[in-house]
């Protein structure tokens, strides 16, 4: 009975212009994955392009996961990043400070 209820809700979306995206029901061992690599700093979009799920999808499970709000993940994943660069950036200026150094006392 409900496979029929959903054959009609298809019907009406698609004659009423609305675009029809059937579900996709991914393995609870690959939704692991993607979150334990979303939660280890991978940005969401590129899981989301790489496992071939919506990016909306994965912050749905980052939340039904947690219970909490996703914006820290996001928040700390980010910052991460940027502090990695930031480390980069620090060693290459004072490696050229260094460099300047020993160039102006020869």
């Amino acid at each position: 009975m409900q496979l029929v209820s959903e054959i009609i809700h298809v019907i009406s979306e698609l004659e009423s212009g609305v675009r029809y995206m059937p579900r996709k029901i991914v393995p609870k061992e690959i939704r692991e994955e993607i979150l334990t690599k979303a939660r280890a700093g991978e940005r969401v979009l590129l899981l989301a392009q790489q496992y071939g799920v919506s990016d909306k999808s994965i912050y749905g499970w980052l939340h039904q996961d947690t219970g909490e709000d996703v914006v820290p993940w996001v928040k700390y994943n980010k910052l991460k990043r940027e502090n990695e660069v930031l480390k980069q950036i620090i060693g290459e200026l004072t490696l050229d400070a260094s460099w300047k150094k020993k160039s102006g006392a020869s």
